[in-house]
């Protein structure tokens, strides 16, 4: 009698996979966060509020938090157009622009910085145009926000890219064939395809942004209660050796950004589940 032939996967099964996943993961991920929460708890929950809710860290967590929001929202809107023409069209200087888009990830965030701020100070480039016309970029809200930008974009781009590539011309053509308008083949079979992607890249633009040191801290200023982000709060609570309140400062981030792309997932359940529907 013949034994039924079985054809091994060449990963390992789930019961060493499983161990091997869940040691990194706490190796990586669990342990850190349980130092923080271990590390904020000794102020106590009546502590850990009287520090999250001070007038400095609350300006900063807002600040961090709202620009973080709208530089995300800015690359997921440019970041899915750039991957679409890098993707669709043919032209000179693309592959050198495809390189280009890559540069946030190479580049060290303090030399990111350094050069966001030799452009837009007041006697850089563009921060002189924008003094003739009586405005200010670097050391104000608008040179973070364009720091959070730069780093931000290529998380949107290089998610939504693969996909954009995989969708068929045919089926444009096909939408087009029936007699469906650009617009309306762009918002009810394209933008579906597309959105699981970009609000994949949404995420992780928010929350690169939302962590961003290096390369906001030169541009921004730094003025409590002004341009003084949530991660240089932490650091200058370091190095008044004030770990209780840094670890309080990290456990309202991390609060915050749990709910936010708890949020975000369900929103992309949502979306597949819509996807699916239609």
């Amino acid at each position: 009698m013949m034994r039924p032939v079985v054809n091994k996967s060449p990963m390992p099964g789930f019961g060493l996979g499983m161990g091997i996943t869940l040691t990194l993961l706490s190796l990586v991920v669990l342990l850190p966060i349980a130092a923080l929460l271990v590390k904020g708890a000794g102020l106590g929950l009546a502590g850990l509020w009287a520090v999250a809710s001070g007038e400095r860290v609350v300006a900063s967590l807002a600040l961090s938090f709202r620009l973080s929001l709208i530089a995300a929202l800015f690359n997921l809107v440019f970041g899915v157009l750039l991957a679409w023409v890098l993707s669709r069209y043919r032209f000179p200087g693309r592959r050198l622009l495809d390189a280009a888009v890559d540069l946030p990830f190479a580049l060290p965030t303090a030399v990111a910085g350094i050069a966001l701020t030799a452009l837009y100070a007041p006697n850089g480039v563009f921060g002189s145009l924008a003094k003739t016309f009586g405005a200010r970029i670097a050391y104000t809200e608008w040179g973070i926000l364009i720091a959070l930008i730069f780093v931000g974009l290529p998380f949107v781009t290089r998610t939504v890219q693969p996909v954009v590539e995989e969708i068929e011309r045919e089926v444009e053509e096909a939408s087009a064939t029936l007699g469906a308008s650009r617009l309306y083949t762009l918002r009810r079979v394209i933008m579906p395809m597309l959105a699981p992607a970009a609000l994949t890249g949404f995420a992780l633009a928010l929350a690169r942004s939302v962590g961003e040191y290096g390369s906001v801290i030169f541009i921004a200023g730094n003025i409590p209660m002004k341009t003084e982000i949530a991660p240089l709060l932490i650091v200058i609570r370091l190095e008044e050796f004030d770990y209780n309140g840094a670890a309080a400062i990290g456990i309202a981030m991390l609060t915050i950004s749990f709910t936010l792309l708890l949020a975000i997932n369900a929103v992309q359940v949502w979306t597949r589940r819509r996807i699916g529907y239609v």
